[in-house]
């Protein structure tokens, strides 16, 4: 499996910064934050998109995907939902990211969980056609209103589509009451990658070093290596959120240790 880290854990640094981190503790790729506060977003140029590319390429590192905010069963029209969409992927490509997350974000207090999944399904099934133009894969993550396998594949089901899949962040599934192994049988056909991180509890989810916590990441490394999956396990640090939290540049090192030390364990 290749290991890459999320920049949500190094909100703003410049890109160049973040490249040298990767390289220097060993990180295949790096998973980018897409929001205008960040270095890298929608809103950049055809110019600043090709140097983007090529600071990723100069320093050997592979951008694996832009982590976006749309809501794919979010209340409203279609539209502003598929043009954000249309935004990331065009620039998924221009980088040569094969992977746009999007959320869930429907509006469980309110509506239905059969229209909010119908919806979504929707919009993803459109979706879907212009990631295929676009040789990119939209992910649904675990996240918020369907934080478990069982949750996101009353959607991805009815979608059908290869350029459509899973984002499977371990947290959500946990908190969800899903097992790593009922989650890997779930998503297992549609899964895109993995996002690994750590906590104390369900009632602190300040990001700790990976291991340090109570998530069950050795388990679902395991899960995965059984089954033979070889693809990216990204740790979602999120430094972001928790200004508190160590600052993430100086746990990269035991944490790609960490995971090197699951995966042979598990081989």
């Amino acid at each position: 499996m290749k290991l890459a880290f999320s920049t949500l854990g190094v909100p703003g640094l410049p890109l160049p910064d973040v490249l040298r981190l990767a390289a220097e503790h060993g990180y295949h790729g790096v998973e980018l934050r897409a929001h205008p506060e960040e270095p890298v977003h929608p809103g950049l140029g055809p110019d600043e998109r090709a140097q983007v590319a090529a600071e990723f390429k100069a320093a050997g590192v592979e951008p694996l995907a832009l982590a976006g905010y749309t809501r794919m069963a979010a209340p409203g029209d279609d539209e502003p939902v598929l043009a954000d969409i249309r935004a990331l992927l065009d620039l998924a490509r221009d980088l040569g990211a094969p992977f746009v997350r999007v959320l869930p974000g429907a509006d469980a207090a309110t509506v239905p969980a059969e229209e909010s999944d119908a919806v979504a399904a929707r919009r993803l099934g459109v979706a879907a056609e212009l990631a295929a133009d676009a040789g990119v894969r939209i992910l649904l993550e675990t996240h918020d209103s369907h934080r478990t396998g069982a949750d996101a594949i009353r959607v991805l089901g009815p979608v059908g589509h290869r350029h459509v899949g899973a984002l499977w962040d371990v947290l959500h599934t946990w908190l969800g009451g899903e097992q790593p192994s009922e989650t890997y049988a779930a998503l297992a056909p549609h899964l895109g990658y993995v996002q690994v991180k750590d906590v104390a509890s369900a009632d602190d989810t300040a990001p700790l070093p990976l291991g340090a916590g109570v998530l069950p990441v050795a388990e679902v490394v395991e899960v995965l290596s059984r089954h033979g999956w070889d693809g990216w396990l990204c740790w979602e640090y999120e430094k972001r959120w928790y200004e508190s939290a160590a600052p993430l540049p100086e746990l990269l090192g035991a944490g790609r240790d960490h995971l090197a030390r699951l995966l042979n364990d598990s081989a």
